[in-house]
């Protein structure tokens, strides 16, 4: 027994032993929480993936998706400048375009590829929104933050909100980079290498689609110098050292700049290398008297948060009569930022600022004639604001309001029900095939493999039949070449031999092509006519691409 300690020293061993591994187990992470959390955000990723998959299938496909899919398919295939191009107004070159073609290395090129990358970009801004709604908080509040954020962005309403969210590629894409500049601004803490990544990210999605300069470059840089100014005048000390205290905001501000200048060397190394060819818009704003006419923009805005009331009936107009929920609740946390503008963060100011900007652009400009997808970055943006500014920390809450906050939850709970069953209503809808999918297959029967159209029957047959048929666009007031959206080679007559026009009489915007004068006098009389459905099917005996007549020159 003499070999033993004393029982008073064993119980103090003891107790300083177990504090010691009690601090160490504190100190370090708790890597199965961690691991649960990210398996948690996997499962729901994968489960949102389904449903948005589903929904993207309940909208048709048409040419514009198809382009994207062969200008990614060509830039799979080694062509990494894309020489030969012409884009629409917007690249998408270092963002989708890249995602697109990492799909069809494993999917081929085929309009299901379309709908997978459609449901993957919604998904992941989904994701990325609640991850930004939930940043700085625990707990109840977390919960409740990702259900608002969530709760906003779960059902894009049917038909053109689906097309505006889930299909297009387009601005909600845009939101993805960004929303993940904003997570890495609101995380980390003020450091001189911070300004730099930002500058870095936000160069990057410039290059991608101009309308950073509205929601990402302009609100950061806005935000910054109204913090700087208001640090100088509000600040104590002399003017350096207000200079000095203001030194982060300062360098955001530079990091604006930067990345513009990074985007424009780069657009610039780009072009002069060779590559793709970028179709400027002409942009203006509305005269005063003419803006009565962009009112119908505000409908589109309500689309992208589910709550267009005009021109829907029954279900639709039940659903998006519940979404204006969701709008009354970004309109009030615009309204709680606008009032307290230095109260809140950095990336709430920026996130508030992006929003007003974006649909004032949309409302007072000619974009206002575009579809929705032009402000679908204030979807996301929205949701993520009203999750961070409407909810407050655990505690915060004045006495006496437990009654008006039991009627709220009830009241979101009720939301959040419907918004669930309107998805689960949506998704039941049927499928809907790409255009033309029928024009597609008689060509093929018909050995019909190189020829010519309006732009609407061109690329989604070409895509439609695996390439195996080719129709390219030209131009219905002038016959020439239509170059948006499409390669200049396709038209070379060298290399390739078109020998039919496919013309379109189907109603409606994008079907109706039938410019047949223009046609009888640049092409002369088919030898042959065929016709099956609405398409009229005329047949030569030459290159028609030797007639186009001539227009855009390449470069």
């Amino acid at each position: 027994m003499g070999g033993l300690p004393a029982s008073g020293e064993t119980r103090s061993t003891v107790g300083t032993a177990s504090s010691a591994r009690l601090a160490d187990h504190r100190n370090r992470p708790d890597i199965p929480q961690g691991l649960a959390v990210i398996a948690a955000y996997l499962l729901t990723g994968m489960l949102l993936f389904g449903v948005y998959l589903r929904l993207s299938q309940t909208y048709q496909l048409n040419s514009d998706s198809a382009n994207i899919l062969l200008m990614a398919w060509d830039l799979l295939h080694g062509h990494l400048l894309l020489h030969g191009w012409y884009m629409s107004d917007v690249s998408f070159y270092p963002t989708e375009l890249p995602q697109y073609a990492l799909l069809e290395s494993f999917l081929g090129l085929h309009f299901t590829t379309a709908h997978v990358a459609a449901a993957m970009t919604y998904t992941l801004t989904f994701l990325l929104a609640v991850i930004l709604a939930r940043s700085g908080s625990t707990g109840r509040e977390a919960w409740i933050r990702t259900l608002i954020a969530a709760g906003i962005l779960l059902a894009p309403q049917f038909g053109l909100g689906v097309f505006a969210l889930d299909l297009s590629v387009g601005h909600i894409g845009t939101a993805i980079p960004l929303l993940l500049t904003w997570l890495f601004l609101d995380k980390m803490p003020p450091r001189t290498y911070v300004p730099v990544v930002v500058a870095v990210l936000l160069a990057w999605v410039l290059v991608a689609d101009p309308i950073v300069y509205v929601v990402g470059v302009g609100p950061l840089g806005a935000v910054a110098a109204a913090r700087v100014i208001r640090g100088l005048v509000n600040g104590g000390g002399g003017w350096m050292q207000r200079i000095a205290a203001a030194w982060y905001d300062l360098s955001l501000g530079l990091a604006a700049v930067a990345a513009v200048v990074i985007a424009w060397i780069v657009n610039n190394l780009l072009s002069d290398m060779g590559g793709y060819v970028v179709n400027r818009l002409p942009f203006y704003l509305t005269p005063w008297s003419q803006l009565g006419h962009n009112m119908q923009a505000l409908w589109k805005v309500l689309e992208v948060y589910g709550a267009n009331v005009n021109g829907v009936s029954g279900v639709w107009l039940a659903l998006a009569v519940l979404h204006l929920a969701s709008v009354l609740v970004v309109v009030w946390a615009l309204a709680r930022v606008a009032r307290r503008f230095f109260d809140v963060s950095l990336v709430d100011q920026v996130l508030a600022v992006a929003i007003v900007l974006n649909v004032m652009l949309y409302v007072f400009t000619n974009a206002s004639t575009q579809a929705a997808h032009e402000v679908a970055v204030i979807a996301p943006f929205g949701a993520a604001l009203a999750a961070r500014v409407l909810v407050r920390p655990r505690g915060a809450t004045a006495p006496g309001r437990g009654r008006a906050a039991l009627a709220a939850w009830i009241a979101g709970i009720l939301v959040l029900s419907g918004y669930a069953a309107g998805l689960g209503y949506e998704i039941t809808q049927p499928s809907v095939p790409p255009a033309n999918t029928g024009l597609a297959s008689w060509l093929v029967a018909h050995d019909l493999r190189y020829g010519i159209s309006g732009y609407w029957t061109s690329s989604s047959v070409t895509v439609d039949s695996g390439s195996q048929v080719q129709v390219r666009a030209i131009e219905k007031a002038t016959m020439q070449r239509d170059l948006w959206m499409s390669n200049g080679g396709w038209y070379n007559a060298k290399l390739h031999y078109a020998n039919f026009i496919v013309l379109d009489n189907g109603p409606g915007f994008m079907n109706h092509w039938e410019p047949r004068a223009l046609v009888r006098k640049y092409f002369g009389a088919p030898v042959l006519t065929y016709h099956t459905g609405p398409y009229t099917i005329l047949i030569y005996d030459k290159n028609l691409l030797r007639d186009v007549p001539p227009g855009y020159t390449e470069g």
